[in-house]
């Protein structure tokens, strides 16, 4: 059965993390994803480790339901031949700075001359109306700025970086949800529109949906932080042979806690019993949580707050995911043989359809693979194809293929 985006079709002009594992989430609800690369490739197909260059394992987790053409849009050839993709797709979702797509004649005004109804996706730094439009953004200056580092040191610790490149990651779920409002707009409308995802101004409001906390109010009622989310030991926990994640929550999980772990009398101290001196004193239950788990066995543990009913959950090394019992049980990693990396375990959609599924359809590309196929679609006559392989605009990454002759 189709994906619920079956039809649509897609053309990726995005790199990297933000933007690239947007468009495979769109592919895999179905859509159709053309994605464009430079003659280098994306940069993601460099990182190590590789089992054959150009095929990252970054580029592997952020790159499948995509077909991959290589375009390189600083010669005239291949702006002309992205004009003529652009003429039959729904949706443009570019990462270049907009100045640069304006440059290189395919900024909105231009795909929208040739194409109506298109839905333009601008994945940008900040919003371009601030003095910062112009600038580079990538993950680390993002959660800098957005003060998601800041977040990382607590009360009193130095600015950190989570160890993900999370701001990319997050981005794009915005980019997501952005291009399936606009295409949900133009089916009542019939109107496409230009879409500006301002990577800043989306983490900043992520990040204070809790953490604004007293300056949610006017003039502040306190600082900025979410005091739970901010104290030493709001962490997981170590035992006697590992680390367990707990977290009791209400006044009936507190005490449950306390009673399974043989201190009961806990249970009726104002710390437990009063949500605002919860809120207010929950550093210190939490250094009471570290105390009492210090000396069991994990497994004992968890088996025990598991017959209490307290939340909890092994702290898994990320190494051990796919040994996970409830991951294996709904098929979270799917393996597949890929003509050229050879077995390869991907982490499969999460979200579930009851009639349109969302799945893996085309496992990640070869720099180039589908370049003829996609212009050939798009119109362009094998002379004009044969011109642009020639003066390297375009990549036949097919196997066997006649590559660039700039190689």
């Amino acid at each position: 059965m189709p994906g619920p985006l079956a039809g649509i079709r897609i053309l990726d002009l995005t790199t990297v993390g933000f933007g690239p594992y947007g468009t495979q989430i769109l592919g895999d609800y179905g859509a159709e994803v053309i994605k464009v690369e430079a003659p280098e490739g994306d940069i993601t197909r460099g990182i190590t480790p590789f089992r054959n260059p150009g095929m990252g394992h970054f580029f592997l987790n952020a790159n499948r339901n995509k077909r991959c053409v290589v375009l390189d849009l600083k010669k005239e050839s291949a702006q002309s031949a992205c004009l003529e993709l652009v003429r039959g797709v729904d949706v443009v979702i570019s990462s270049i700075r907009p100045a640069a797509m304006s440059r290189l004649g395919l900024g909105y005004d231009d795909c929208v001359a040739v194409n109506p109804r298109v839905v333009y996706v601008a994945l940008v730094g900040f919003g371009q109306d601030g003095p910062y439009g112009p600038r580079p953004a990538y993950d680390d200056i993002i959660q800098g700025l957005s003060g998601m580092a800041d977040m990382q040191g607590g009360r009193s610790g130095p600015p950190r970086f989570v160890n993900a490149s999370i701001c990319d990651k997050i981005g794009s779920q915005f980019a997501v949800h952005a291009t399936l409002a606009a295409l949900f707009s133009r089916e009542r409308t019939g109107e496409g529109q230009l879409v500006e995802v301002p990577m800043l101004e989306s983490l900043v409001g992520f990040n204070l949906v809790e953490h604004a906390s007293g300056q949610s109010f006017e003039p502040a009622t306190g600082p900025a932080g979410y005091e739970r989310s901010m104290v030493e030991y709001r962490r997981p926990y170590e035992t006697a042979d590992g680390h367990v994640c707990v977290l009791p929550y209400n006044t009936k999980q507190w005490r449950a806690f306390f009673t399974a772990m043989g201190r009961p009398a806990l249970g009726d101290d104002a710390r437990v019993t009063d949500p605002k001196t919860r809120s207010e004193k929950i550093g210190e239950l939490y250094a009471l949580v570290a105390e009492c788990v210090a000396g069991w066995n994990t497994e004992e543990l968890l088996a025990v707050l598991e017959a209490a009913d307290v939340p909890n959950g092994r702290a898994t090394p990320l190494g051990e995911l796919a040994a996970d019992p409830h991951l294996d049980a709904v098929g979270l990693f799917q393996q597949f043989d890929h003509p050229s990396e050879g077995r390869i375990r991907l982490a499969g959609p999460s979200v579930g359809f009851s009639k349109t599924p969302a799945e893996i359809r085309t496992l990640p590309a070869r720099l180039g693979e589908h370049s003829v196929e996609v212009l050939r679609e798009a119109g362009l006559d094998e002379a004009r194809i044969e011109d642009m392989l020639a003066e390297g605009a375009t990549l036949d990454g097919r196997e066997g293929g006649r590559r660039a002759a700039a190689e």
